[in-house]
């Protein structure tokens, strides 16, 4: 019969995600000890309570990171189980292979091709936005699953295809939502999330899930996009590359603003400096995926002043704002009118009205030309921020231009 002790070995094994042979080999190198006078089948004993740890239990308390008295006394009421990126997979398997297969037989030169041709497309959403790319990206995606499902090849190259499907997904996701079409933008990330999930891709996936939690946190789910940001972080693990890690604690940055709530920005702040140091953890010779070719300190710049923005301090947000844009790409009309329109809110925070105002009219410059639904709503926004200042002449100006 399970003991006390047992069963409070176990939860705690349990929550750091441990096998019984990754707690015995802790316990082996925390005692200093040669060879395994602690086996799996030990661990097993004790938690099933055939056997106590008496000698062992400053041991246990050490690698388990509690107090002998935590492992002693009654167990505690088990907290809900947290998320993981399984469940937000779709139902059933869509991208389940034909039985019987006519197409041609593949090899991975073809999947080479697929490769450049995502990553054009990701180059591609730099300057062509929204609706514009949209069409683009679904046949291409399209094209990609009816070349899995269809093909005959094999079978590492059948993995290689369901991560270029993965990675395919999560950039017409990105596209999809921002043209606004943000229940197709789901499904596609869903679909993409199941495809990296099959080819055991955990980097893509985590990219996959933060890119779904982006959105969600964006579009009035705030609670659902943080609980999916912290579970993309908790599955990707701590052997994710440094700039993979660096983006999706980004993310839980940006889920914990928008979220809100008790030490919100507390938490924010705290994922804002780890994101810091895994991107500092980058060098030369660490290899990382393609898609994350974007991803620097600039970036993480980026993300850090607009969480200040929307947590209402404008003296930190400007100048890190102002920073980024003095060095920022023209071409990327629209990250450029995003970026413009953070800092206008900003500066209205800072009760600089006439710099709110003239930082606006460049907002709906440069918006007038791209065909994306997020830089329409962060045009919306500035504007709803200025109307506090609609009797400041500058400020009026705008408005009634815009009227």
């Amino acid at each position: 019969m399970t003991t006390v002790i047992g069963a409070n070995i176990r939860r705690l094994r349990k929550q750091r995600r441990w096998t019984q042979a990754r707690l015995a080999w802790e316990l082996c190198r925390a005692a200093g000890v040669q060879g395994e006078p602690v086996s799996a089948q030990e661990i097993s004993r004790w938690e099933a309570g055939r056997r106590t740890p008496r000698d062992w239990l400053p041991f246990l308390a050490a690698v388990l990171g509690v107090s002998e008295d935590v492992l002693t006394g009654p167990p505690v009421p088990p907290e809900p189980a947290m998320p993981t990126l399984a469940d937000y997979l779709p139902e059933g398997d869509p991208l389940a292979p034909l039985s019987a297969r006519s197409g041609r037989r593949i090899g991975e030169g073809v999947v080479l091709d697929l490769h450049q041709r995502v990553h054009g497309l990701r180059l591609a959403d730099d300057v062509v936005y929204g609706l514009d790319l949209i069409g683009r990206a679904m046949r291409d995606l399209r094209a990609a699953i009816t070349l899995y499902r269809e093909a005959r090849y094999a079978e590492g190259t059948g993995r290689h295809l369901l991560s270029l499907i993965g990675e395919f997904a999560q950039i017409a996701g990105w596209i999809a939502s921002d043209a606004g079409q943000h229940a197709d933008a789901e499904r596609i990330y869903r679909l993409g999330l199941s495809a990296a999930q099959q080819a055991e891709d955990h980097t893509l996936a985590g990219n996959l899930a933060g890119s779904l939690a982006y959105q969600l946190s964006n579009t009035g789910r705030e609670a659902e996009g943080l609980v999916l940001a912290r579970a993309a972080l908790a599955e990707a693990g701590p052997d994710a590359p440094p700039k993979a890690r660096a983006l999706y604690l980004d993310r839980v940055a940006w889920a914990h603003t928008k979220a809100g709530g008790t030490d919100s920005a507390q938490h924010a702040m705290r994922a804002l400096g780890e994101a810091g140091e895994a991107l500092a953890e980058d060098s030369e010779g660490t290899e990382s995926p393609t898609w994350l070719y974007w991803v620097d300190a600039g970036e993480l710049k980026v993300m850090e002043s607009r969480v200040y923005t929307e947590l209402h301090r404008p003296l930190r947000a400007v100048p890190l704002l102002r920073d980024v844009l003095s060095r920022y790409d023209a071409t990327h009309t629209r990250e450029l009118a995003l970026y413009l329109s953070w800092l206008a809110v900003a500066y209205a925070d800072a009760n600089e009205p006439e710099e709110a105002a003239a930082t606006a009219e460049r907002v709906i410059s440069l918006s007038a030309d791209v065909a994306s639904e997020r830089t329409a709503e962060r045009g919306r926004v500035v504007l709803a921020r200025l109307a506090e200042y609609a009797h400041v002449p500058d400020v009026r100006a705008i408005l009634d231009s815009v009227a």
